[in-house]
């Protein structure tokens, strides 16, 4: 008998009671191979079983620290994938980039990736000294147009930064998030992820 979990953090996001930098009002999408709806501001949605999660779409772009070089969701076939959105201008981001930083390191083992988006930098050097001075050591998109997330069509929360999307190992959506987190917040959710068999 299939069961369904879905747990969510209460909390508004025009109450402002979310830490995070959004950029219009409830992150709601629909169509595609995975309808995103988050009502009401919810911030923590987790889609289990596996069988029930929808897939994103192509997602690729210029790697923000090697200018010409694209690197591609594809790249990281059958491993778990975090993505993270970002800005270096999104205090939120600045905040949570150390936790992503200590999941990523504690979990890479685990055949997990990290792969950044970095949003609505304008001035890539501003993006990279992010990276350097937080050292982040997992790879960024650089999309100031926020294009990777558009090409997506209305299968992506792109309103809200910052935004966490954790896939399993077939890059379906396991869970999301849209509000800044810790290291406590994240960790379990991954390593769930990466213990899970290839079955669902």
């Amino acid at each position: 008998m299939r069961k369904a979990f879905v747990a969510f953090c209460a909390a508004l996001l025009g109450a402002g009671l979310l830490s995070s930098c959004a950029t219009g009002d409830d992150a709601v999408a629909t169509g595609g191979t995975f309808d995103f709806v988050s009502p009401g501001g919810q911030t923590r949605i987790f889609y289990d079983p596996p069988a029930e999660r929808g897939t994103l779409g192509e997602l690729s772009g210029d790697d923000l620290m090697n200018e010409g070089t694209t690197i591609s969701l594809e790249d990281f076939a059958g491993q778990v994938v975090v993505l993270n959105v970002w800005g270096q201008w999104c205090a939120p981001c600045r905040n949570e980039a150390d936790d992503l930083e200590e999941v990523y390191e504690q979990t890479k083992d685990l055949g997990v990736e990290f792969l950044g988006i970095n949003v609505r930098d304008n001035q890539r050097d501003k993006a990279q000294d992010f990276v350097v001075s937080q050292q982040v050591g997992y790879p960024s998109i650089y999309d100031p147009s926020m294009r990777s997330l558009l090409a997506l069509g209305r299968n992506y929360p792109t309103s809200v930064v910052p935004t966490t999307v954790v896939l399993d190992r077939d890059h379906r959506v396991a869970a999301v998030f849209l509000t800044e987190l810790l290291a406590s917040d994240l960790q379990p959710v991954v390593e769930r992820v990466a213990a899970e068999s290839d079955e669902g």
